[in-house]
């Protein structure tokens, strides 16, 4: 299966809209066409079933508590999502609200797109919000977006392919987690159980996930960029430990030579076909994968060296610079966090909350709901250094200079201190322009 499924789905969702091309290709959704007139926002995003149908619910409840005001819903296949708003930005007739990842929205937020919330939203706004989540909406130290939601990376198993290796002790909680240690014996453990065609795991950094492979520098405690997000700080003990560990699992055998960063060969996809019997990937793999696999499976938390530590995946939702009602624009995004809408997206669409409330008290997924403490465990490990790094307005250079050096290191023989080094001046080159 070479399309990744959650982008099959998102534009499979998109098909069930009323699609009517126009402008930069944007298709309006069953939420109507846009209206012209102050009371009026677009809204661009793409999305699964489950999430559009979550926008969905949320924007009718906005327009019955505002009496006049309508939220007119565009939804896009991923793969067209940044063209189009990129070039209607550049055109200056963006959508007054968008969705963004949190290692895009710096890029935006840098280049003064977005509209700054300071003197928007409420008092005390920001404490609604975990302060991890919080930093991945920040840029010099003001709000360009709010935190939608999140998600983040655990390992999700093959049952009969571990218990057929002799792997039984699957950690339970956060504390018991794998070490590195551990990890790599379970590894080599499945290695000698599997035939040579089959492997232990695969890791979901392909494309623009590489970003996920900062995890393994998080959890020795090491830093990509420094306080103030210009200064490179990968050139270190944790940044040769983070490279020498990752890249013993293509020397090892231990993943398929096919799953580096720049493989079109998704992580979820080997994990479908049974070639990998584990795979590290995020909950909004949930959904697909309770209808769609024909073997038991199961999830556990990541593992963790000197602390644990996750990605801090998942959507902001922004206001574009040039809204006509920034009030009104205002009054949604913070609409679109107030506790009783985030619930309800986050269940129905497996996703993870960012209120530090939802977060405290857990959600339940509406698929396999044994699993949200997992997903709000391995969350709760983000710190707020991790995500604010993330958050750079360089971010977008930074993650083209990981892919290079990363695949070098992996699949092409470059050995550890030239990856640091070349990673560590790409930063430097990244952030000072």
């Amino acid at each position: 299966m070479e399309l990744d499924r959650r982008h099959f789905l998102t534009a499979a969702g998109a098909l069930t809209l009323p699609v009517v091309l126009a402008g930069c290709g944007f298709a309006p959704s069953s939420s109507g066409p846009a209206e012209s007139g102050t009371d009026t926002l677009t809204f661009t995003t793409w999305g699964t079933d489950a999430e559009l149908a979550g926008f969905r619910t949320a924007i009718a409840a906005f327009e019955k508590a505002n009496a006049g005001s309508k939220v007119a819903l565009n939804s896009v296949p991923y793969a067209q999502m940044f063209t189009n708003i990129d070039a209607q930005l550049q055109a200056g007739n963006p959508p007054d609200i968008f969705r963004v990842p949190y290692y895009t929205f710096g890029s935006y937020a840098g280049r003064g797109q977005l509209l700054d919330l300071s003197a928007s939203m409420p008092s005390g706004f920001s404490d609604r919000f975990t302060p991890q989540a919080w930093a991945a909406v920040q840029n010099k130290n003001k709000p360009f977006g709010v935190p939608h939601h999140t998600d983040t990376t655990v390992i999700l198993y093959n049952k009969a392919l571990l218990t057929k290796a002799g792997v039984t002790d699957i950690p339970t909680s956060l504390e018991q987690a794998w070490t590195w240690e551990q990890f790599e014996k379970v590894a080599q453990q499945l290695r000698k159980s599997l035939p040579a065609d089959r492997y232990p795991f695969a890791y979901n950094w392909q494309g623009n996930g590489v970003t996920r492979w900062l995890s393994w520098l998080f959890e020795v405690d090491g830093r990509f960029l420094a306080d103030d997000l210009v200064t490179p700080a990968i050139d270190s003990d944790a940044g040769r430990k983070a490279v020498d560990f990752t890249k013993s699992f293509f020397a090892n055998k231990l993943v398929p030579q096919n799953s580096s960063v720049k493989s079109t060969k998704l992580a979820a996809d080997l994990w479908y076909a049974q070639t990998t019997a584990m795979n590290f990937g995020g909950a909004f793999l949930i959904p697909d994968a309770a209808t769609s696999l024909d073997f038991e499976w199961g999830a556990t938390y990541s593992p963790r060296n000197i602390r644990s530590a996750g990605d801090f995946g998942g959507n902001a939702l922004v206001a574009t610079a040039k809204t006509k009602n920034p009030e009104l624009a205002a009054k949604f995004l913070a609409f679109m966090t107030d506790a009783e809408q985030m619930k309800g997206f986050c269940e129905g669409a497996s996703l993870l909350p960012t209120r530090r409330d939802l977060s405290k008290d857990g959600i339940m997924f509406k698929v396999r709901p044994e699993l949200s403490p997992v997903f709000l465990g391995q969350a709760s490990t983000v710190l707020p250094r991790d995500s604010g790094q993330v958050a750079s307005p360089s971010m977008s250079k930074i993650i083209t200079v990981l892919k290079d050096q990363l695949e070098q290191a992996f699949v092409g023989g470059q050995d550890t201190a030239t990856t640091i080094k070349n990673i560590s001046d790409g930063i430097g080159k990244a952030t000072a322009s």
